[in-house]
């Protein structure tokens, strides 16, 4: 990316006096014939890019995150690229079709990389053509037997990349977009088929295990759903949640499996898919589904009762432990007031820790006040807030104590894990996102958990309740809360 300042001119002096420049040595020019000949040769007579790059938002209202790349090959393999195919064979990229020559974790430019393995380019090209070199042998007598192969795609979370141009960014990384595109188009010249890329920048619906990138390519390549050969599709990748074993770690994450089944096709690792290995021992961090039913017979899941006229109801849990749905669900038909920090704005600068910090402190006290004035009222308030720890529970007590009512705590107990898939699966559905909430930073969720003191009877709380987590909606809703939405 060119910088944003511009060169200082050299200053002429007019009264310096005039002299012959001097000798240069002369240098072997490195410029090709070839190239010279590109430079002059009008854009209209020049062949056209083999892959195509474009860029992709999740809304009209969000920047670009998904980077899309279109590659297209000579004539002698294009042949086929336009037969309507309904079996996908999906790829992940780094440490699947390719890994790093030097070694290194990530790559340190656009030229080190090398073929995850020898066989994986030949294998590739094979479920390409196939088909179509059958078809290509008997092109006199017509052919209409290519739907059996495959449409090749890559689908690859690029986090380390970013689209959105920074001035304040170092070069070194406003330059790594240009260097993945270079390295895909050195990848796919090798291997010289109709392929694309789908590359996922940000945490968002594109990154898997969320299905943003599947529904991408299924419209660009113009492939119904229903149409679809899931049986026979199949998807490659590194991130498998594969347990360590001799000579090998532990997978980072068991993303990639658990896109192959959000989208509901087989899943291989590359050992499995290009070398026949047996299967590795694996384990999902989290299982949705197992949640569905789970229930703790010492955790209350009755309706919720009104014991006072007037009183304060304090929530204490993480962040997508429940809270809301239970304010919404219980508390309304009792008549209670809300009162929810997040749904209050403040401003703060700073470091990220001091600014949440700042900004909570100044949201408490903006709750605070609003609760008060809804006692002053004789109203009954619900504070919906996380409220983990002692000293910001005492707060409320004495506000209550102020009003003369009683305080009661609604504990939410469900896993971090289950919070953190709530938190997801609401900000990226918006039929379950009324308030419009986004993906909150895993910061959220640590520093509930380092601050969390358990609530006791003897801070003040005229009773405890414990809510297990339990999940309420449509079959719809039901559907889109059993996928996988967290790596």
């Amino acid at each position: 990316m060119a910088s944003s300042s511009k060169p200082t001119k050299r200053k002429i002096d007019h009264d310096a006096p005039i002299s012959p420049p001097p000798l240069r040595r002369k240098v072997k020019s490195t410029i090709t014939q070839n190239a010279v000949s590109s430079f002059f040769t009008p854009a209209s007579q020049k062949p056209p890019e083999k892959i195509v790059w474009h860029e992709r938002a999740p809304n009209d209202d969000v920047p670009s995150t998904l980077l899309v790349g279109k590659f297209t090959p000579g004539e002698s393999t294009s042949m086929v690229a336009a037969s309507k195919r309904n079996k996908i064979a999906a790829f992940d990229f780094d440490s699947t079709l390719i890994e790093t020559s030097s070694g290194k974790k990530f790559a340190s430019d656009a030229q080190d990389w090398k073929w995850w393995h020898a066989s994986v380019p030949s294998m590739v090209r094979k479920m390409h053509l196939e088909e179509g070199q059958v078809c290509q042998a008997n092109i006199e007598g017509g052919c209409t037997n290519v739907t059996d192969s495959f449409t090749i795609v890559v689908i690859s979370n690029q986090g380390g990349i970013t689209l959105k141009p920074d001035t304040k960014m170092p070069k070194a990384h406003q330059s790594k977009a240009e260097s993945f595109k270079t390295k895909v188009s050195a990848v796919f010249s090798q291997l010289d088929i109709p392929i694309s890329i789908y590359a996922a920048t940000e945490k968002d619906i594109y990154r898997k295990p969320r299905t943003g990138m599947w529904t991408e390519l299924l419209e660009d390549n113009e492939i119904n759903p229903a149409d679809l050969d899931l049986k026979n599709s199949v998807f490659v990748g590194d991130a498998a949640g594969r347990h360590a074993s001799q000579g090998s770690a532990k997978d980072f994450s068991c993303s990639d499996r658990n896109f192959a089944a959000n989208v509901g096709i087989q899943f291989h690792t590359p050992e499995e898919f290009f070398l026949s290995e047996a299967p590795r021992p694996f384990t999902r961090t989290f299982e949705p589904s197992e949640y569905l039913t789970d229930a703790s017979t010492s955790e209350v899941r009755q309706t919720y009762t009104k014991k006072n006229d007037c009183d304060l109801v304090l929530f204490c849990g993480s962040p997508g432990a429940g809270k809301s749905t239970f304010y919404w669900k219980q508390l309304v038909p009792l008549g209670y007031m809300r009162v929810n920090q997040d749904t209050l704005k403040t401003v703060h600068s700073g470091s990220l820790q001091t600014a949440v910090n700042i900004a909570n402190s100044r949201k408490r006290e903006k709750c605070l006040k609003v609760a008060d004035e809804y006692l002053k009222e004789g109203k009954s308030v619900a504070i919906d807030n996380t409220n983990p720890d002692t000293d910001v529970r005492s707060k409320w007590v004495q506000l209550a104590a102020k009003h003369k009512v009683p305080i009661r705590c609604v504990l939410f107990t469900a896993a971090t894990e289950i919070c953190q898939h709530n938190d997801v699966v609401r900000a990226l559905n918006d039929i379950m996102n009324p308030e419009k909430r986004t993906i909150l930073p895993s910061l959220a969720f640590r520093g509930f958990t380092s601050r969390y003191r358990q609530p006791q009877l003897s801070e003040g709380f005229q009773d405890i309740t414990k809510v297990a987590f339990e999940f309420i909606g449509s079959e719809v809703e039901r559907e889109i809360w059993t996928r996988h939405w967290t790596e």
